[in-house]
């Protein structure tokens, strides 16, 4: 199916209050703006050095959605246009996060993401870190981010019943921090999954190979 019929179908599959994150990540500028021009503003890259390519090439008022791990000395790079950070995954990032919004007199949104896969490789704060994170962020600490939410991927496996309780695990840390200071942005699902989070709670998913197809990276 092409793009535009993919986003159509992922579109009627959402309410008014989900959020799109269209993930572009290794589609040419190109399919991007072929989304865009079928309505879409908000667009998920994984690399600081890909979205420096394409963000240039295209409409500038997309909103830029960094959804892959991030290295404190890549920060510098995005911190003037970037709209949400939602891969901060420690206290170090969140710093420099700040201080690069700072020297760019502006204020940067971001989510904590939160490990609540089974899986080793997943990037994330454990639930402890990423209350004792938003504690300090309460306290004052970062004045130039804005926690605007949680962002968390599950495992990648076929069994929904890990799956549903994995993004329950998040939705209930998100609760509980809104409690403290409100929230607007529960991140959670992919192509994939997507569903089962919406049900779990999620208000915003990331999908990028059921729009814009599957990637072969072997090229």
């Amino acid at each position: 199916m092409s793009i535009k019929e993919n986003y159509k179908k992922i579109k009627d599959q959402l309410t008014a209050d989900v959020q799109l994150v269209a993930v572009s990540k290794t589609h040419p500028v190109s399919a991007i703006q072929e989304a865009y021009d079928l309505g879409q503003r908000v667009f998920g890259e994984n690399k600081v050095q890909e979205l420096m390519e394409k963000a240039p090439l295209l409409p500038q008022d997309i909103q830029w959605h960094l959804i892959g791990h991030l290295q404190t000395n890549k920060v510098k790079y995005i911190a003037p246009f970037i709209d949400t950070i939602q891969s901060v995954d420690s206290e170090k990032l969140l710093a420099e996060i700040n201080k690069e919004a700072a020297k760019n007199n502006r204020s940067i949104k971001v989510l904590l993401q939160a490990k609540i896969a089974a899986e080793e490789s997943k990037f994330g704060l454990e639930i402890s870190e990423a209350k004792a994170l938003f504690q300090q962020y309460i306290d004052g600490n970062f004045p130039n981010v804005e926690i605007t939410g949680l962002m968390g991927m599950a495992t990648f496996t076929d069994n929904e019943q890990q799956i549903r309780k994995e993004f329950l695990t998040l939705k209930a840390l998100f609760d509980e921090l809104n409690q403290l200071k409100p929230l607007k942005t529960l991140s959670m699902g992919m192509s994939d999954d997507f569903p089962i989070a919406i049900e779990c709670g999620a208000n915003s998913v990331r999908v990028g190979s059921a729009i814009f197809g599957r990637r072969d990276y072997s090229q």
